[in-house]
Parts: structure tokens; sequence; C-alpha cells
């Protein structure tokens, strides 16, 4: 072998070894400063996680099922139910925490242990944010002392108030101060309540709503020139009526706050009025059977209410231009309005029954005519005869 030649291998193998030194320089710090070998580990380690998430949050659920059925309370089987979601991240937060440690990422102040910390925050509050509804609902306390909506709008307040700590705990883990971004957020809110008045407005009256319990979902309600209908749900800006042509409305809360509300499902019966007319020659004696067969009628049936709950009579009223009018005033026990018009029915029938059982019958507007037979005779006015002419007598001024 020559000296060219193995000068050629020599150099062939410093090049393969400066190769090989780039390889293994590449495999060992290219992965964010790790070797290609953890960081591969650390993406299966993630990969996994994300995998088993699912698997790994329905055993823990159903561990704590079997827990919390051992219990005679149901606020802890809410709370379980509620916390699925939330579970689901666990196995992400040990599978990242597994990676950052495989690549040398743990530190205190590290982004791979901030971005862990970030998670468990997001997870602590999302499952608080997720428990608030169960554990209202649940206490005894506080569905005696509030009503549906209230506790309704008693959870989302809380829901808020999780998601925006939630946030600022976040931000402080990035060592982001919350402050400014508070400051800013009051003078940027000075402004936008400046040209959002009607929406505080709207949000004062819904309060007051639900403190003076005006209404709940499910009553029927009238209000003044505004619309009649069903309430569906009361939000924090407007309320969901439900006309009865099954048309949605969305009135704003300061209109059913500040307008007079009636609030029909909140009778304690239904009201029949009623001015019945009978003919001028009706007796008497007929107009009494007529009053006290009616009130025998209603005061002894079983769906209407009696004295003196209620007040309830039939008396003649008024003598009208074409009828002598009874006034009727009764009120049904039912305030379901089907049912109201079946027993007014009812009495409709039951009234006309005793009217043809009196003999007589009811009036209708009707005007009598009375026209004279006699004729007038119609004199012409006298005429005025002219003055007699007087005749002179004959020979005057003649020949005497």
């Amino acid at each position: 072998m020559s000296a060219s030649s193995g000068t050629l291998i020599d150099t062939a193998l410093g090049r393969a070894n400066e190769f090989w030194a780039l390889v293994v320089d590449v495999w060992n710090t290219s992965f964010l400063g790790a070797s290609v070998g953890q960081g591969l580990l650390a993406m299966v380690a993630v990969i996994a996680a994300l995998f088993l998430r699912g698997i790994v949050s329905r055993w823990l659920v159903l561990v704590l099922r079997r827990l919390v059925k051992k219990t005679t309370n149901q606020i802890d089987d809410a709370i379980v139910e509620a916390l699925a979601g939330p579970f689901q991240l666990v196995p992400v937060i040990i599978g990242l925490f597994i990676a950052t440690t495989i690549l040398g990422l743990g530190g205190p102040e590290s982004v791979g242990s901030r971005l862990v910390q970030s998670l468990v925050a997001i997870t602590l509050f999302w499952a608080m944010h997720n428990a608030v509804t169960p554990v209202s609902r649940s206490l005894d306390f506080v569905t005696q002392a509030l009503t549906p909506v209230m506790i309704d709008w008693m959870t989302k307040s809380l829901q808020i108030l999780f998601i925006i700590v939630g946030a600022a705990a976040v931000l402080e883990i990035w060592s982001i101060p919350v402050g400014p971004i508070i400051a800013g957020l009051g003078l940027f809110g000075v402004a936008v309540g400046l040209g959002a008045q009607d929406l505080f407005k709207n949000l004062i009256a819904g309060v007051l709503i639900l403190t003076e319990r005006r209404f709940l979902p499910g009553d029927w309600v009238q209000v003044d020139g505004v619309v009649e209908g069903t309430v569906e749900k009361i939000n924090f800006r407007s309320t969901v009526v439900r006309r009865f042509d099954k048309g949605p409305v969305y009135v704003p809360n300061s209109k059913l706050s500040d307008n007079a509300v009636t609030n029909f499902s909140r009778m304690t019966h239904r009201r029949i009025s009623w001015a019945i007319g009978v003919e001028y020659k009706t007796t008497t004696e007929q107009l009494a059977y007529i009053r006290d067969k009616t009130l025998e009628y209603i005061l002894t049936h079983p769906e209407f209410a009696k004295p003196p709950e209620v007040t309830t009579f039939m008396r003649v009223d008024a003598f009208g231009p074409s009828s002598i009018d009874f006034k009727l005033y009764a009120f049904t026990i039912t305030t379901n309005w089907t049912e109201w018009l079946r027993i007014k029915e009812a009495l409709a029938f039951e009234l006309k029954k005793i009217v043809e059982e009196a003999g007589t019958s009811f009036a209708f507007p009707s005007q009598t005519i009375y026209v004279d037979d006699g004729s007038e005779v119609f004199l012409p006015p006298e005429h005025k005869s002219a003055p007699p002419r007087l005749e002179q007598p004959e020979n005057a001024g003649g020949e005497s």
C-alpha cells in the first residue's frame, strides 16, 4: 500500500469520526437541549396519556361511584358526575409531568413546570365550576330559601367567578401581573358601562324580579301593553315569555320591573261574572225562581267555591233598554283555563234550562215603534177677500 493510499484512508476515517460525532451531538442535544431518545420517550409518554385519558377517567369515576354509593346523601353522587370531565385531564397532567422530567424541564421556574402547574390549576377550577350546580341543587337549606331561578343565577355567578379566578391563577403561574390587567379592565369597564346602561338596568331589574318573586318559569303572566303568555326562562338581561300562539317574546327585564304585571297562575279561584237579561214580560215569581234555582246550582256544585271564602250572588241588577238584567257573580275552585271553560259551559246549559222551566225567555236588543191610525185634517189658511168696489148711482153727474 502506498503512502498516498494510507493518507486517503486516514482522511476518510477522520471524516467519518467527525460525522459520527456530529450525529451523536445532534442525538444528544437537538430535542430542546435533550437527546432525541429522551424526546421520543417524552412524546411516547404524552401520546400514551392522551390515549389513556378516557380509560383512566372512566376508571376513576367508577371507583368513586362505588365509594359514594355507601353514603346516604346525594351531594357526593352529583359531585362525582360533575367531575367526569376534569378527570380526563389527570392522565394528561401525569404524562406531561413525566415528559418534562425526561427532558430535564422540571425545574421550579421552567416552562415545563409552569405548563404542568397551569394544567393543574385549570383542572381544579374546572372541577369547582362543574360542581357548583349539583351542590347548590342538593343542599336542602338552599333549595328551601331560594327559588329555582335564584339558584340558577347564583350558580351562574359562581361559575363565572371560578373562571375569572382560574384565569388569574394561570396568569400568576406564568409571572404575568394581574393588577395592571385589572386596572386596565376597570378603565375599560367604565367606558363600556357608559354605553351599556341598559344592560346594567336590565340586570338590576332581573335581580329585583327574583327577590320579589313576581313570577317563576311556568307562570302565566300579563304585562300591560307588552306581552301575555307563559314565562319560560329568566335570564340576566331578558325574560323569555311564550305567547299562547307559541311565539317566544324576549322581554327586557326593565319592562317587567317597571310595568304592572298580572300573574294569573297565582289566582286562588277563577271568576264568572255575567249580565243575564230576560224579557220584560217576566213576572216577579219567575224572576225569583230563576234567581233561586241558579244559586242552588252554584252553591251545591262541588266545582264552585262557596261563601265566605268567595263572594257569590245572583240578583236582579237593572232595568235595561230591552231586558230585566240579572247580575251573576261566582268563582270556580279550579284556576285551569280549560277546566274553567268546561264549568262555565255547564253553568250556561243549566241557566238556559232554568229560564225555560220558569216559562220565560232571554231578551235581546229590540225597539218598539208605535204608529197612530188617526188621520190629521189639513186645512189651508183662509185667503183675505178683495175690498168691495163702490159703484156710483145712475145718472150721477148727469142731467138733473
